[in-house]
């Protein structure tokens, strides 16, 4: 089946981008065996049905038809113009060229793979310097893993502008929640993907680590409720809420020998005797869970909100873990 269908939209490209004047659906009709097939053995509505979804498969793959309403003596014509559907002449740099390789890379353990690296192979024979052609190339190879199942659903839902349900485990946090958002834009910062979106159960906009997604994304109906960003900085979002830039500080002790995460971002360490060092540290939003994860090796100074917060994650891990046992 996926085969016919192939061969169909392939033959109805090739008619309209080779004629001189609009066709008619019944000429079209008459030129493609599928579809004089379908009129013939099924129905006029059936054939009508195939045409337009294959029309609409076709723009979406980027052909551009124009729909031509006087041509015909009523009836519309339609063909697709080559001076509308002509690629211009692809010149990219070596530089360019490491970005497009790194970018098909992203989809190495996805279902895309095959079709980037397909791309990437007509680009090469086009004389499109890649991998080792490129020049500039070092021992060093980067990558980008996308191995979260989240990853696939989560870019074309934020493609198709589709909102999403998903269940959620916050860092530190015992159980997950139902989370509904819509997605804007993906983005890999420091090792991890994170998604951007509007979460519609808070109101404002929120982002999330896809390692921390659980179970399967659910597209949902319906059109976004909120207004999505001319330009979305997921990494710009993600560091505010990491504490990154923060104008706030947080006042912790840590044991001698551990956190060291946290001592790279101190602002000013004071040893306090043989087991505990006092950090002043960068205060943002999701520092409480960051410092949860540091159990015991961390104490909360101050301010008294964050000391809370912390507490109220390491009580709830407390609960879960009893609970479990």
């Amino acid at each position: 089946m996926a085969i016919a269908k192939a061969e169909r939209l392939m033959n109805l490209a090739l008619c309209l981008m080779n004629t001189r004047r609009p066709l008619s659906k019944k000429e079209l009709r008459e030129s493609i065996e599928a579809y004089r097939e379908a009129w013939q053995n099924s129905s006029e509505d059936a054939f009508n049905r195939m045409f337009e979804r294959d029309k609409d498969d076709l723009r979406e793959l980027g052909l551009v038809i124009d729909v031509d309403e006087s041509a015909l003596d009523g009836e519309l014509g339609y063909l697709a113009r080559p001076d509308r559907n002509r690629l211009p002449e692809i010149a990219l740099d070596a530089e360019e060229a490491a970005a497009l390789t790194l970018a098909a890379r992203v989809w190495q353990q996805a279902k895309m793979s095959g079709a980037a690296s397909g791309a990437l192979q007509k680009l090469r024979a086009a004389g499109i310097p890649f991998g080792e052609a490129a020049e500039g190339r070092t021992a060093l190879e980067p990558r980008i893993p996308a191995r979260e199942a989240a990853f696939e659903p989560l870019l074309t839902a934020a493609r198709d502008r589709r909102p999403v349900t998903f269940e959620y485990r916050k860092a530190g946090a015992a159980a997950v929640e139902q989370r509904s958002v819509e997605p804007w834009a993906l983005e890999c910062w420091r090792g991890h993907w994170y998604l951007a979106g509007y979460d519609r159960d808070r109101g404002d906009a929120r982002v999330f680590r896809l390692s921390r997604i659980t179970g399967k994304v659910k597209a949902k109906g319906g059109a976004f409720l909120g207004t999505v960003p001319e330009h979305v900085d997921v990494r710009a979002t993600v560091a505010k809420f990491a504490g990154e830039g923060a104008t706030a500080t947080a006042t912790v002790r840590v044991r001698r020998g551990a956190g060291f995460p946290l001592r790279t971002k101190a602002l000013q360490s004071t040893r306090v005797d043989e087991g505990w060092d006092e950090l002043e540290i960068p205060y943002g939003n999701g520092l409480g869970a960051d410092l949860a994860e540091f159990g015991p090796d961390v104490l909360v100074l101050g301010p008294e909100e964050l000391r809370a917060d912390v507490v109220d994650r390491l009580r709830a891990v407390a609960g879960f873990e009893g609970a479990g046992a």
